[in-house]
């Protein structure tokens, strides 16, 4: 398939912000993805060259890009970075530069999709000495054969940076849409049921799969059947199922049942443990980042207190206090999330107990289907209970009201955030946010937002960025709900500070305006506020009063794990019932 045919899409998705307008150019443009190049079509589409799970990265900084435009289009390097400086985006550079360069080489050629992705998908595994200009020679051989809009989409996407607006939702529509009907307001009774099976096998091969390549494929090739035929693949991680939350315990035990199980809640780090049939022990994030090697201890834990050939674990990892043995905060140990250097020693500084809770996949055996008492049973049995090792999370089961609260009281006491509520029939929904599992904190529920903009500082916080724009999001758009300035430290030693902020956000600016820049939506944090105003500032129709950022959470979650607007709008709605209605 020719590249130009991918653009052209590009360019029709870039062309709307309709939701459905672009599900029906994607799912236009599938039917003729020919099944043998559906799946790095699908990954290109999302800006991808391998799926969410895999840590292979590209690894090419904007400084190198520039010299890969420069060589490509004939221009000198100072004036690629003019050019960058004006438009602030190096994907514009590049059409604009290969557009009008100076000679073209006789052998470049039309681009195709795999030429591309089979280009851009060897910068990941390019090393050791001459590696950038191995890597210089693949991205200029793309870019001197590239035309001018062409040129544009291989910058963003080596870069990172596609701004198509393909999410999850979004393109898991297109696969039905393409593979199996396009959703209309007269469905008979029958369709509708038919349409909403694929739906859902659509969804659940992917939460099983992390990949919407292979769903992709596997729906092209054998519809309904071939779907449903997907599964767990050994030694990679699914999503995580997610919890609502709840604020009254009666509440709690209508919804998920009595009696339940009520589980400590940490203070720590969602962490899948996966074992796969060569005895290979790897320890995924919640985003399905791969930080095996930043945790030996815990690698060695389960090898020596986890029996099993094979199996996916869902856990939380909290870190306690080597001296008083006390639970500690989540900031205590999420420097180790991305430790690179002194591994063990960090590792001796800030231990960590793995409380697992959950089992997904077992000797080969899928358990996601199999009710929540079973999962825990077979937890108990196969998880030594090793305390500040590994062990099976603390937990009761009972349906009083009163032995909740007290159980809720001694998690507290113990430094943790409160109790997870679970229902003891209920299957695991891989990605997906359900009603029978519940939080249970007792406290105003903070939002986890992104970050889109930002102001660097006055006076001596100058060389910081102090001042972040926050955004949920809805149907595939980042909508903002207000700014925050307040909650980080001067000093970087009393937790987390405008310093690191500043570090986190440099690499992601994308054009500054004075002193407000704008930057890639990567940085998850998490805020607290005292309330939620209808603002017709901000494009959600909300902001947070008083707004106060708690904890960086980028090395837990994505932009697609973000609070959306339906919670926020959730939460304006419980805060103005439990005023009276007076707001």
């Amino acid at each position: 398939m020719r590249y130009s045919e991918l653009v052209e899409v590009y360019e029709g998705l870039s062309s709307t912000s309709k939701r459905l307008e672009k599900a029906g150019i994607l799912a236009d443009f599938l039917k003729r993805v020919p099944s043998d190049e559906v799946g790095e079509v699908v990954l290109l589409l999302q800006g991808r060259l391998f799926p969410a799970w895999d840590e292979r990265e590209v690894g090419v900084a904007s400084q190198l890009m520039v010299k890969a435009i420069s060589l490509a289009s004939g221009s000198d390097a100072a004036s690629v970075e003019r050019e960058w400086k004006m438009t602030g985006d190096l994907g514009n550079v590049a059409e604009n530069l290969v557009k009008g360069r100076r000679q073209r080489t006789l052998a470049s050629s039309e681009l195709s999709v795999g030429k591309v992705f089979s280009n851009l998908s060897k910068l990941a595994v390019i090393g050791g000495e001459g590696s950038v200009d191995r890597k210089l020679q693949l991205i200029s051989e793309l870019l001197t054969s590239a035309k001018g809009v062409e040129a544009r989409y291989i910058a963003r996407t080596v870069l990172g940076d596609l701004r198509v607006g393909v999410g999850e939702g979004l393109l898991r529509d297109a696969v039905v849409w393409a593979y199996f009907m396009r959703v209309r307001d007269d469905f008979s009774k029958e369709e509708r049921e038919e349409y909403n099976a694929f739906v859902d096998a659509v969804q659940q091969a992917y939460d099983l799969t992390n990949d919407f390549a292979v769903v992709a494929k596997a729906a092209k090739e054998n519809g309904l059947e071939g779907l449903r035929s997907v599964r767990i693949v050994l030694g990679r991680p699914i999503k995580v199922m997610l919890a609502l939350k709840v604020d009254d315990l009666k509440d709690a035990l209508e919804a998920v049942g009595s009696p339940l199980q009520a589980e400590f809640k940490y203070d720590g780090f969602r962490i899948e443990i996966v074992k796969d049939d060569n005895g290979r022990i790897m320890l995924f994030t919640r985003r399905l980042d791969n930080v095996t090697a930043q945790f030996p201890d815990v690698v060695e834990s389960v090898r020596e207190h986890v029996r099993g050939k094979t199996f996916i674990l869902d856990a939380e990892a909290v870190g306690y206090d080597k001296h008083s043995l006390r639970y500690l905060p989540f900031q205590s140990i999420s420097q180790r999330i991305k430790r690179k250097y002194d591994i063990e020693k960090t590792a001796s500084e800030f231990p960590v107990e793995i409380n697992v809770f959950d089992v997904l996949a077992y000797n080969g055996r899928s358990m996601v289907g199999e009710p929540f008492r079973q999962r825990r049973a077979l937890v108990e049995r196969i998880v030594d209970d090793v305390k500040r090792g590994i062990r099976p999370a603390e937990a009761v089961v009972t349906g009083s009201i009163k032995e909740i609260e007290s159980f809720f009281a001694k998690s507290k006491a113990a430094g943790n955030e409160g109790l997870m509520l679970k229902g003891l029939d209920s299957p695991y929904k891989p990605g997906a946010r359900v009603g029978y599992m519940l939080k249970y904190k007792k406290t105003l529920e903070n939002l986890d937002l992104v970050v889109v903009g930002a102001e660097w500082g006055e006076g001596k916080r100058s060389s910081w960025i102090t001042s972040y724009t926050l955004a949920c999001r809805s149907d595939g758009k980042l909508l903002e709900v207000g700014k925050v300035s307040t909650g980080l430290k001067e000093k970087p030693e009393e937790g987390f500070s405008f310093d690191d902020m500043t570090k986190l956000l440099k690499p992601l600016i994308k054009g500054e305006d004075g002193k407000s820049v704008k930057v890639k939506p990567k940085v998850v944090i998490e805020v607290a506020y005292e309330e939620i105003q209808k603002s017709p500032t901000y494009e959600s129709g909300y902001a947070l009063r008083f707004p106060r950022v708690i904890r960086n959470r980028t090395d837990e979650k994505g932009v697609n794990d973000i609070n959306t607007l339906a919670d926020v709008e959730r939460l304006y709605r419980q805060q103005k019932k439990a005023k009276g209605g007076s707001k």
